[in-house]
């Protein structure tokens, strides 16, 4: 992209990026990282690339419904103003529109899609 002068870069994050989980400082640190990363990269490497980031709350993929099934999984939606959730479908259409020329204007952001968790 350097060479060629023109891309968009999506990283994913976490909401634990902007938010603390108790007991997860490791996991917390290093997804803050990548939001601090995706800031700088974008500053840097502005005008021509486009760095932004993706923070979810737990996505339904295969293994979040495994490591989120039964009481523990209910406790952590109840906790999330949408009642749910992310959708696979969700953060995969963020990061379209966000690589795409619509989003032009759009670098060094970290946009939380949590259902509102994050506002609280």
């Amino acid at each position: 992209m350097l060479t060629q002068g023109s891309g968009r870069i999506v990283n994913l994050a976490s909401q634990a990026a902007v938010i603390g989980l108790d007991r997860h400082v490791a996991y917390c640190a290093s997804k803050a990282a990548v939001v601090g990363m995706t800031k700088v990269l974008a500053m840097e490497w502005a005008p021509h690339i486009n760095v932004n980031a993706i923070s979810p709350t737990i996505v339904e993929t295969a293994l979040g419904k495994k490591a989120w099934a039964g009481e523990v999984g209910e406790r952590a939606k109840s906790q999330i103003p949408a009642g749910r959730f992310a959708q696979p479908e969700e953060i995969a259409g963020l990061a379209l529109y966000l690589l795409s020329d619509a989003a032009s204007m759009i670098t060094g952001e970290n946009v939380v899609i949590d259902g509102g968790y994050s506002i609280q």
